[in-house]
């Protein structure tokens, strides 16, 4: 029986070279799988038609778009998964969600392995450890170590439809939290928009209620029009903006001590993923840790969008730490009676 594998497929050069090489040098059946995460981007009809040129037996596009803004995105902003300066964990945040797919697929097509395109590819190794140890992780790009220009000649040999060059072989990454640089003009006037959080979850922007994916794509499209979240070379508007106004809800609704530690947590948490470990039990057991502490964070925060720039220009928290009835300061209170406030607020919730 050929063996079946199912591959990671972006549509670029790299993974459509790795799709022919799995083919020719191995004989296996190669089920292209190509993942969804909310930018849009290439024509799923065109994708198709590329990976069946390059000796697939079939070719897939997952919508993964409404699971990756809930699963993935949401515990990353609730853990202000930001590093370097202000970076959201943009790309190993999407990988985890990728790996997720790709094992979901090979259960479904009764793969043996899931293979890469990439050079780099630990964090596929790593998250398909950690999910499904049974199946093998094949690199084809490590182990056939094609150059740009074989990988170039490759494809025209074969008249695969793809657009690329020996000077410009590379693509962009895309997802509902990072675009390619540039791709959004600036707006000249600020923009206000109020986020109303529920429990540490973007529930409404200006009082319209949206979903987790909606609210990162609109914040993507308003905030990327004043060139917010721009970085060395992506763009990553919703994230930077989303994160923006959380940190500064938790910062009136969680309790000194809860705010203190949850930093710790943040930065730990940020390792992880940033290792390919999204699926480790640590990660795991951290996210249970930051779900807790959004048990208050609910309120709304004013942003005003401008100049490269989300800044905070408001905000009010339905849970915020002082309660003015627990709170007296009458004659006869202790400093035993006021130290405890938090946790007297929420045994009364």
């Amino acid at each position: 029986m050929t063996d079946r594998v199912v591959l990671a497929y972006s549509g670029g050069l790299d993974s459509s070279v790795a799709l022919g090489h799995l083919v020719e040098k191995t004989g296996a059946e190669v089920v292209a799988v190509a993942v969804d995460l909310g930018y849009g981007g290439e024509d799923p009809a065109a994708l198709r038609r590329r990976a069946l040129a390059c000796g697939a037996v079939d070719a897939v596009v997952v919508d993964a778009r409404d699971e990756f803004a809930a699963d993935f995105c949401l515990p990353a902003l609730q853990a202000n998964a930001l590093r370097h300066g202000g970076h959201p964990l943009l790309q190993a945040v999407a990988r985890a969600a990728v790996v997720k797919q790709l094992v979901d697929a090979a259960r479904l097509h009764g793969a043996r392995a899931v293979a890469h395109g990439c050079a780099d590819g630990d964090w596929v190794e790593t998250g398909v450890g950690d999910l499904a140890p049974e199946l093998e992780v094949l690199a084809p790009a490590r182990d056939f170590a094609w150059t740009r220009a074989e990988a170039v000649r490759w494809v025209r040999e074969r008249a695969v439809p793809i657009d690329v060059t020996r000077r410009s072989p590379y693509s962009a990454d895309r997802t509902a939290l990072a675009r390619p640089a540039g791709t959004a003009p600036q707006a000249g006037d600020p923009e206000e928009i109020v986020v109303t959080f529920d429990r540490g979850v973007p529930v409404a922007f200006d009082g319209e209620t949206v979903t987790a994916f909606e609210a990162v794509r609109e914040l993507n499209r308003r905030a990327g029009g004043h060139g917010v979240g721009g970085l060395a070379d992506v763009e990553a508007p919703g994230a930077v903006a989303l994160v923006t106004a959380h940190r500064a809800l938790e910062a009136v609704t969680l309790d000194r001590d809860t705010a203190r530690f949850k930093r710790t947590a943040e930065g730990r948490w940020g390792e992880l993923v940033l290792d390919g470990l999204w699926f480790a039990p640590l990660r795991n057991a951290l996210d249970a840790f930051v779900e807790t502490t959004q048990e208050h964070v609910s309120g709304e925060v004013r942003l005003l969008l401008h100049a490269g720039r989300a800044v905070v220009d408001g905000r009010r928290g339905d849970g915020a730490p002082h309660d003015s009835t627990l709170d007296t300061r009458d004659e006869g209170d202790t400093v035993e009676q006021l130290w405890d406030l938090p946790s007297k607020r929420d045994l009364n919730k």
